[in-house]
C-alpha cells in the first residue's frame, strides 16, 4: 500500500472514530443505557431495551394493596431513608397506581443551554416541545415521574393533550413536581391518574427539559429510573427496583400479621397485648389460620415459610 493511500485510509479511520465518539457523547438529555445500568448496577433481572430495570407486571398488582407504612418501614430498615413524599393533589386520590419509574427533570429555561438541547433534539429528530419527549419514551404500566422544581404557575408539565399522550403510552400516570393544565378534561380520561403539586390554567413557559432517565429528586425522596412508584392517597413512595419484591413481599407479610392480629384483638383472645405476645403458641395459630385461608398469600408459598421462620427466629433472640 502506497503511503498516500496509507494516509487516506487513516483519514477515513479518523473520521469514523470521531463521528462514533460524537454519536456516543452525543445524547446529554437522555441518558445512555450504560449510563443507566451503572445507576442500577445492582438490579440483576429484565431491563427495558433503554437499561431500566423490569419488574414484573406481577409485583405491580401486588403493590397496590400495601400501605405506605409497612413499605417504608421495610425501605427504613434497610438503609432507604429519602424514598417518600406527601402532600399531593390528585386527578383521582381515592385510586392508587403502581408503576415503573420514566424519570426526567426540569429546570428554569437559560437561553444558551435551550439552544444546544433543541439542536441536540433537531439531531435526534425529536419534535414539539421538550416537555413531550418524556412522553415518547414512555412504556405501558410505566409512571412518568417528573421534577418540575415545584413550579404551578407557568409550570403546568402537561395539558388534556399530553395527557392523553401518557395514558396511551402508560395505562398508568404520573407523578409530577411541578403543575398541571387542563385538569378536568385529564380527569375524564380512562386508566389514568396522577399526582402532581397544583393546578393552573397557565401555559408551560420558561423551562426546559433537562434529562430524561437520570436520577432525580422529588420533594425529599430519591428517584431511580425503573424504581416501583406506589402512589396512594397519603402519598407516594418509590421503592428501589432492586429491594422492590423483598419490600413487597414484607409488606405482605406484615399485613397478614396484622390482620390475624386484628381478629385477635376483636375476639378478646390477646388480652391486653394489642399489638404484640407473639410467643410461639401465637405464632403457630397464625401459621394454622393461614393454611385455613392460603388465598390470602399472594407471594409463593416458600417465601412466606421463609418470612415466619425468620419472624419465630427473630422473636426467640428478644
Amino acid at each position: 500500500m502506497g503511503k498516500n493511500c496509507m494516509k487516506k485510509l487513516l483519514v477515513a479511520v479518523f473520521a469514523l472514530c470521531t463521528l462514533l465518539g460524537g454519536s456516543n457523547a452525543w445524547a446529554q438529555v437522555k441518558l445512555s443505557k450504560e449510563q443507566i445500568v451503572f445507576y442500577t448496577s445492582d438490579w440483576k433481572g429484565d431491563r427495558f431495551p433503554d437499561g431500566r430495570p423490569k419488574l414484573p407486571d406481577d409485583l405491580l398488582k401486588r403493590a397496590l394493596d400495601m400501605t405506605i407504612e409497612d413499605v417504608w418501614d421495610f425501605l427504613r430498615s434497610h438503609g432507604y431513608h429519602n424514598q417518600f413524599e406527601g402532600g399531593w393533589q390528585a386527578l383521582h386520590i381515592d385510586k392508587p397506581f403502581a408503576g415503573r419509574a420514566l424519570t426526567a427533570q426540569y429546570m428554569p429555561t437559560r437561553p444558551d443551554m435551550a439552544k444546544a438541547i433543541a439542536a441536540e433534539g433537531k439531531s435526534e429528530g425529536r419534535v414539539s416541545g421538550t416537555n413531550s419527549w418524556p412522553i415518547a419514551e414512555l412504556q405501558i404500566g410505566d409512571v412518568y415521574v417528573a421534577d418540575g422544581f415545584g413550579k404551578i404557575i407557568d409550570g403546568t408539565l402537561i395539558g388534556s393533550n399530553l395527557g392523553n399522550g401518557i395514558a396511551a403510552h402508560t395505562h398508568t400516570g404520573f407523578v409530577f413536581d411541578g403543575g398541571i393544565r387542563d385538569q378536568e378534561e385529564n380527569r375524564e380520561i380512562p386508566n389514568f391518574n396522577g399526582f402532581y403539586r397544583g393546578y393552573d390554567p397557565s401555559f408551560w413557559v420558561d423551562m426546559e427539559l433537562t434529562s430524561i432517565n437520570a436520577p432525580v429528586r422529588i420533594g425529599r425522596a430519591v428517584v431511580l429510573p425503573g424504581d416501583l412508584v406506589l402512589a396512594k392517597p397519603e402519598g407516594v413512595i418509590f421503592i428501589p427496583a432492586i429491594i422492590a419484591e423483598e419490600a413487597i413481599s414484607s409488606a405482605e407479610f406484615t399485613a397478614l400479621r396484622d390482620e390475624y392480629n386484628f381478629e385477635l384483638n376483636k375476639s378478646g383472645a390477646n388480652g391486653g397485648k394489642f399489638e404484640g405476645g407473639w410467643d410461639a403458641k401465637k405464632f403457630d395459630g397464625f401459621e394454622k389460620w393461614i393454611n385455613a385461608h392460603p388465598d390470602k398469600v399472594k407471594m409463593p408459598r416458600k417465601e412466606f415459610d421463609d418470612l415466619l421462620a425468620k419472624a419465630r427466629g427473630e422473636k426467640n433472640n428478644d
